[in-house]
C-alpha cells in the first residue's frame, strides 16, 4: 500500500517499453516532473537490465544536476522464444523486433515481472506505457493513481481508433479507407500504409487494440508528449467521447533544451555544421529500430549525392557500406555517421535546411520545436499517419516518393535515387516548397517554446498532472474514479 504521508514527496513509478523511442521520453517526463516540483516528486524510471543504459544515455544528455534526481529500478524481461538473451530492444532485435512488441503486450509473459515490481516499489502514482494495459488494474487495486503516458501524439491515436473503426465498417475491395467523421480535413489511407493489428479484427500479432484502450480509460488520465497548438482539436474529441477521463499535454519534452555539458563529446558532428552556410544542410536520420534494407541505403546514398545538397547523414546499418568511391566524390558535401546522434542539437543549428524523416512520433516533435520543415519517409507502425500531420494538416513537410509504399517491410518498394535527387533538390531549392513549409514551422516553433515557457499550456499541464497525482495520493485514490474539469 502506498504511502498517505502528506508531508512527504511523491514517489512516481514510470514504467516505459522495450523501445529507446519510448524510454527516452519517459525519462525525459521523469526530469520534467522533478523539475516542475522538486519538493514535490520522486520519480523512478523502471527498466529491464538491458535498457538500464539507454536511461542513463537520456538522464546524461540533461547534464549532471538531473542524474542522481532520477532513480532507477530493474524487473526482468521475459523469456521470449526466438529472441536471444540480452536482446531486450527494439533498438537490438532487428528482424525480430516483432517478438519485443508481442512480449510487451502479452499479460502472461510481461505482468507478473511488473506486477512484482510495483508492489516492491509501493509508489504513490504509476505512469505507465499504454502497452502495459494492465497497469491500470493493478493501480487501483493499491489505490493509487495510474496515469497512461503517450510518447504517440493525440492525432495518431485519435486516427488510429478512427481507422479500426472504419476497417470493422469496410465490406468493400477498395484499396483504401476513408476517415469518415475525422476532425478537420477528410483522411484517407491506403491500407498497404496501415498495421494488420488496426484494420482486420482480432488479436493479431499479440496486440489487441481493444485492451490497450480499455487500460487508458481506466487510468487516472492520460499524459502526451505533445502541445496544445498541435492537438487542440483532437485533445477535444478524446474527452467528448470519454475515451480518457482527463489529459495532460505536456511537451514538447525536448524543451527547454538540455545544458551545454549535455554536448561534451558532440564536437565532431555540430562542428561540421559550424562549417557550412545558413539553412544549407538536410539532415537524414531513420530513428532507432525501423529496418532499412542495403539496397534502399544504396539508392539513398546515390540519390543525396546527386542531389548536390550538403547532408548530414545518420546510419543505423550494421555491416553496411556506401557505394565504393561515395565517400571520396561527397568529400566535404557530406557527412554519414554511425550510432547515436545529438539530434536536438543538430535541428536546432543554422546550419540546418531539412530533416529527411521516419516520421517517428519524437523525431517530429523535436523537428517543430526546431521550427525546421521535414521531408517524409515514414516505414513502420504509426509513422505513415503521422506523415498525414505533417504533410496534410500543419503543412510542414513534403512526401519524399509519391510511388506505391507499404507498412509491411516485406512489401516495401525501393525507392531509386533519382526520386530522392529529386525530392531533395526540389525542396532544398530557394523560395520553393521547403521555404514555404519552413514558415510554418517556425510558428510552430514559437508556439511550442510559449507553451513550455513559465505560464504556457504545457507548463500549466505538467504541474496539474503533479497536483492531480498528490491530491489523489491523499484522497487513496477516490480522485481517480471521476474526471475533473479541463
Amino acid at each position: 500500500m502506498a504511502s498517505t504521508d502528506r508531508s512527504k514527496k511523491l514517489r512516481v513509478l514510470l514504467i516505459p517499453f522495450f523501445a529507446t523511442s519510448h524510454i527516452g521520453p519517459f525519462t525525459d517526463l521523469a526530469v520534467r516532473l522533478v523539475t516542475a516540483r522538486p519538493d514535490a516528486v520522486e520519480p523512478t524510471i523502471a527498466v529491464t537490465p538491458a535498457n538500464v543504459s539507454v536511461v542513463r544515455s537520456a538522464l546524461e544528455r540533461h547534464g549532471s544536476a538531473v542524474t542522481s534526481v532520477v532513480s532507477i529500478a530493474t524487473y526482468p524481461f521475459p523469456e521470449v522464444a526466438g529472441l536471444p538473451r540480452g536482446v531486450e530492444n527494439l533498438s537490438t532485435a532487428g528482424a525480430d523486433g516483432w517478438r519485443i512488441d508481442v512480449a510487451a503486450t502479452n499479460e502472461a509473459l510481461t505482468r507478473p515481472a511488473q506486477e512484482a515490481l510495483i508492489s516492491g516499489q509501493s509508489p504513490d502514482a504509476l505512469i505507465t506505457d499504454a502497452h502495459f494495459f494492465w497497469n491500470a488494474g493493478l493501480a487501483e487495486e493499491l489505490g493509487v493513481p495510474c496515469v497512461s503516458f503517450s510518447v504517440i501524439g493525440l492525432f495518431s491515436g485519435l486516427a488510429m481508433r478512427f481507422v479500426t473503426a472504419a476497417a470493422a465498417n469496410d465490406d468493400s475491395d477498395s484499396a483504401e479507407l476513408t476517415l469518415a467523421g475525422f476532425p478537420g480535413a477528410e483522411l484517407r489511407f491506403p491500407k498497404s500504409e496501415l498495421p494488420d493489428f488496426l484494420i482486420r479484427q482480432g488479436n493479431l500479432d499479440g496486440i489487441d487494440p481493444n485492451k490497450i484502450r480499455q487500460g487508458q480509460r481506466m487510468c487516472h488520465g492520460l499524459a502526451v508528449n505533445a502541445f496544445l497548438g498541435m492537438e487542440q482539436p483532437y485533445r477535444e474529441r478524446f474527452l467528448r467521447d470519454g475515451l480518457v477521463k482527463r489529459v495532460y499535454l505536456v511537451g514538447p519534452l525536448s524543451l527547454p533544451q538540455p545544458p551545454a555539458e549535455a554536448n561534451a563529446g558532440e564536437a565532431s558532428c555540430i562542428g561540421w555544421l559550424d562549417s557550412k552556410p545558413s539553412r544549407s544542410v538536410l539532415y537524414v536520420c531513420f530513428g532507432t529500430f525501423a529496418p532499412v534494407s542495403e539496397e534502399q541505403l544504396e539508392e539513398l546514398a546515390l540519390g543525396l549525392e546527386a542531389s548536390g545538397e550538403p547532408f548530414l547523414w545518420a546510419v543505423r546499418a550494421d555491416g553496411w557500406s556506401p557505394p565504393a568511391g561515395w565517400e571520396e566524390r561527397v568529400g566535404e558535401r557530406g557527412v554519414l555517421v554511425r550510432g547515436w546522434v545529438p539530434q536536438t542539437a543538430i535541428l536546432s543549428h543554422p546550419a540546418t535546411a531539412a530533416f529527411l524523416t521516419h516520421c517517428g512520433s519524437s523525431s517530429l516533435l523535436e523537428a517543430v520545436a526546431a521550427g525546421v520543415p521535414l521531408l517524409t519517409w515514414p516505414l513502420v507502425f504509426d509513422q505513415f499517419i503521422e506523415e498525414r500531420l505533417v504533410t496534410d494538416v500543419l503543412r510542414i513537410g513534403e512526401r519524399v516518393w509519391d510511388g506505391p509504399r507499404s507498412v509491411r517491410h516485406e512489401e516495401a518498394m525501393v525507392v531509386p535515387a533519382a526520386a530522392v535527387a529529386r525530392a531533395v533538390a526540389r525542396f532544398l531549392e530557394p523560395g520553393g516548397a521547403g521555404d514555404a513549409a519552413r514558415l510554418r514551422a517556425q510558428e510552430l516553433a514559437a508556439e511550442a517554446h510559449a507553451a513550455v515557457a513559465a505560464g504556457g499550456s504545457s507548463y500549466r499541464d505538467l504541474r496539474r498532472l503533479v497536483n492531480d497525482m498528490v491530491e489523489a495520493r491523499a484522497a487513496g485514490g477516490e480522485a481517480a474514479a471521476a474526471p475533473q474539469p479541463q
